[in-house]
């Protein structure tokens, strides 16, 4: 008996091979240049894989919890005091959109030619590498590679504003980092490419006075650690916090700013946490007013000059905005979406994921608007590495390998 030869890959899987390898090119030239970037870039991804759309079972928990929430917010904006100029500037209008859109992205990366999805985590990795590096580079010359490009082909710059524009790729580094490590690693690239991703997080975060990538790498790592030493009880345990944190968040602030009013402490906070607290407040304020519907979808930017756009953490945002089924929808995603990490071995994939979602979720809770496209187009991105490394043709560990061709081999035809 003879193993029955493998079909080579169909046309689909190749298309979003190559989409794939598209993605993984433009991803480290976006982050440093314009992260804004990504939005189109994610919705490209999904219009090219369209054709490979398609639900399974264990995605139907977090997608009903993401439709649901799409529902709701489109909804809320009966009694929302913000109104869209135009179509163009319409949030529902475009969550209606990116939804079906970023989810054709990711069944076309868990489709795609293994060897393409190979190609494509080693060209990321290697890609991020080189961003991690030139990061450092841009972190001692005060971005002056940055401000060229920028004078040369766009317009001039002031050199804070330069500094700004690349702390924010080292939240994109941040965010990536742990997925694309992993990746390249799967893929055959060298282990090393971890630390100039690492240092360039690190060195980019102290020069232009980006903490919140500096706590994602503690974050992170802290969650990646622990799901690789307990694969199967960790995840769970994240899964809570994470449902916790979108559930629980306004009970938090009441609590700290009654604690801090009668006891008349001094927290001694720098100025940019000072505001994050102040917008807060504000927000639990509002929030006591409508917790069951919220205030509706973007009415968070009609609250100024307590909150500027938003309040700068995604619970507080959506329970602002969509009441007690925004902040519930949130934490059905995410609780449903970490307990898909749980294994009974420990896996580098998982444990990476959990760094990534780790970073996401910091990030969210103090700097990014929940419906800001960039930010959630990189979520978006998160999930496609995140399929590409553990979907329907991602490369197989070698014992796997052999117990399917075992498999296989029951059933293959006689050789004459």
């Amino acid at each position: 008996m003879s193993l029955a030869a493998q079909p080579a890959p169909g046309r689909l899987p190749r298309w979003c091979g190559w989409v794939m390898v598209f993605a993984a090119v433009m991803t480290p030239l976006l982050a440093w240049l314009g992260p804004l970037g990504f939005a189109p870039l994610l919705a490209l991804l999904g219009l090219l894989c369209l054709p490979a759309i398609r639900l399974d079972d264990a995605d139907r928990p977090a997608l009903v919890a993401l439709a649901a929430a799409l529902v709701w917010a489109a909804i809320s904006t009966l009694w929302s005091p913000h109104a869209p100029r135009d179509p163009g500037s319409s949030t529902a209008l475009k969550l209606a959109l990116e939804l079906p859109l970023y989810w054709a992205a990711v069944c076309g990366a868990r489709r795609a030619d293994p060897a393409l999805q190979r190609l494509a985590l080693r060209v990321l990795a290697w890609g991020l590498a080189a961003l991690g590096a030139l990061l450092i580079v841009e972190a001692f010359t005060g971005g002056q590679i940055y401000r060229a490009l920028h004078i040369a082909f766009y317009e001039p710059i002031r050199p804070d504003l330069a500094g700004k524009n690349l702390g924010q790729a080292a939240f994109v580094l941040a965010l990536l980092w742990p997925l694309a490590a992993a990746g390249g690693v799967r893929a055959g690239a060298i282990p090393g490419l971890a630390l100039p991703m690492a240092a360039g997080v690190a060195v980019a975060g102290v020069a232009f006075r980006a903490d919140a990538p500096l706590l994602a790498l503690a974050l992170g790592g802290l969650a990646g650690f622990a799901v690789w030493r307990a694969p199967r009880e960790a995840p769970k345990a994240i899964a809570g916090v994470a449902a916790l944190f979108f559930v629980a968040m306004p009970v938090a602030v009441w609590a700290i700013r009654d604690i801090a009013a009668a006891t008349s402490l001094d927290l001694g906070l720098p100025l940019s946490w000072a505001q994050r607290l102040s917008y807060w407040s504000h927000a639990v304020d509002w929030i006591a007013e409508h917790p069951l519907r919220g205030w509706g979808l973007d009415a968070s930017r009609m609250f100024g000059p307590g909150i500027q756009l938003h309040p700068h953490n995604s619970a507080l945002q959506l329970w602002l905005e969509l009441g007690v089924a925004g902040a519930a929808a949130a934490a059905v995603f995410w609780g449903a979406t970490l307990l898909r990490l749980k294994r009974t071995e420990p896996s580098l994939a998982m444990a990476a994921t959990a760094a990534s979602v780790a970073a996401y979720l910091l990030f969210g809770a103090a700097n990014f608007g929940v419906w800001q496209e960039w930010w959630l187009a990189l979520g978006a991105l998160v999930a496609v590495l995140v399929a590409m490394l553990t979907g329907d043709a991602a490369p197989q560990p070698a014992a796997k390998l052999r117990r399917s061709a075992a498999q296989a081999s029951t059933f293959a035809p006689i050789s004459e």
